[in-house]
């Protein structure tokens, strides 16, 4: 399955002319393009689908979304193990 799943956008940085993000997942942190969403500020959350930011969306519907991606058992199919504390 392949899903747009939200994170938080910890770090901006440029990468070979790209506008990058470092986002966080609950914990698990990916890498992905912003030039979908150039809008795209550190703090915000936004739908990622194959390393790629599509849009953004309200951090409470980004909680709720992860949390039923886990209710439905696809979070670490999308993005791997959630880390142990």
């Amino acid at each position: 399955m392949c899903l747009g799943v939200p994170g938080k956008i910890v770090e901006i940085s440029d990468k070979s002319g790209l506008r990058m993000a470092k986002v966080d997942f609950g914990g698990i942190f990916r890498e992905a393009c912003l030039d979908y969403v150039p809008e795209a500020q550190v703090g915000e959350y936004c739908i990622i689908h194959v390393g790629f930011a599509i849009s953004l969306l309200s951090e409470s519907d980004a909680m709720e979304t992860l949390d039923l991606l886990r209710q439905m058992g696809v979070f670490e199919e999308e993005l791997g193990p959630e880390p142990t504390q």
